[in-house]
């Protein structure tokens, strides 16, 4: 089955071609990171006007790449939340049109399905049931993975997310967007146990986050730095990044490791933006290796918003017959919706 699967949740305008819900034969991708960056964040009215000019050649693209026509197609999958309402629309409507001119079935998906599924598109993949990790700029959230269509959500951000708080503390650090990126370059050459930044566990045993705090204690902290050139001169701004970086990376895999040894599962996925974060992967193999555990990881290209993921979880959704009607409508907030069990 060849679906074609089209993501505007945020600032990417993505499109891919997969079969069966494994095999990548495309998967274009439009970045906006130049149009935002000099506001220092995503700029939703400016992320739909680029979706609106852009989606046309990224899906035509897409087709070219795989080498099919859209009369090839067995489905068109499209992300219809969570993300920003105006970007999201401009991929729901594209995505209608298609499906209503070529008659050829619609999936709605979830954004955070997608992410999930993402590691299906990998060569080594992990055994069902099994731990995910979705970590990125708009959400951070654990699931039991029991099987396709099948997640239970053990853990999710109370407030900021962690890529949130990885670009809000770039910007306050003037160290540009996107904040994944510029923090972990920094922090490369710095020492990340230079200063305690507070690590938010919450209650004993909860899967839930919050970086909030951290963000503002990072905020403070900058501003009393920047007062104080003796402290610059022992403490780098190398040192601030690492040291966030450690706190926010400390609390994920503390998180995961827990809710991995609470269902007892043997494998362990990580898939969103941040998971291209090396620190991160580094860590997480290690707490991993250290329990017998083996985790997975996207390659970078799938990590990051795309279409391709898109098309794997539409995939799984139309083999079950769940095709999404013209009267569809986008959602901001959307928790995954599980399939019905056969």
């Amino acid at each position: 089955m060849m679906i074609l699967g089209i993501d505007t949740s945020c600032d990417d305008t993505s499109a891919g071609v997969v079969v069966d819900g494994r095999s990548v034969l495309s998967n274009v991708v439009h970045s906006q990171v130049e149009i935002h960056h000099p506001h220092g964040g995503v700029v939703p009215e400016l992320a739909s006007r680029e979706h609106i000019k852009n989606i046309m050649p990224v899906v035509e693209t897409s087709l070219s790449k795989a080498g099919v026509r859209m009369n090839d197609l067995d489905g068109i999958a499209v992300t219809v939340g969570p993300g920003l309402v105006g970007a999201l629309l401009v991929g729901l409507y594209y995505a209608k049109g298609l499906a209503y001119v070529c008659d050829i079935p619609l999936a709605a998906v979830n954004h955070m399905e997608g992410h999930i599924l993402s590691i299906f598109l990998e060569e080594e993949i992990p055994q069902f049931p099994f731990i995910a990790l979705t970590v990125s700029g708009g959400h951070t959230s654990i699931y039991h993975v029991e099987a396709y269509g099948q997640y239970v959500q053990m853990g999710q951000t109370l407030d900021d997310a962690a890529g949130e708080a990885f670009d809000k503390v770039a910007k306050i650090s003037g160290l540009g967007y996107p904040g994944g990126v510029a923090i972990e370059r920094m922090a490369v050459n710095g020492s990340c146990d230079r200063i305690k930044f507070p690590r938010a566990y919450l209650e004993k045993e909860s899967l839930d986050f919050s970086f909030s705090g951290l963000k503002t204690a990072v905020a403070l902290y900058m501003k009393k730095w920047r007062d104080n050139q003796t402290q610059q001169d022992e403490i780098t701004l190398a040192d601030i990044a690492a040291s966030f970086q450690e706190s926010v990376v400390d609390v994920l895999v503390d998180k995961v490791m827990t809710a991995r040894r609470k269902t007892g599962v043997k494998s362990v996925i990580m898939a969103g933006g941040v998971a291209c974060n090396r620190r991160l992967r580094e860590r997480l193999s290690e707490a991993a290796g250290t329990e017998g555990v083996n985790v997975y990881y996207p390659r970078p290209e799938y990590c990051t918003d795309n279409g391709a993921m898109i098309a794997a979880a539409g995939y799984h959704r139309l083999l079950r017959g769940e095709t999404a009607g013209m009267s569809s409508d986008v959602r901001s907030k959307f928790p995954i919706r599980p399939s019905p069990l056969p």
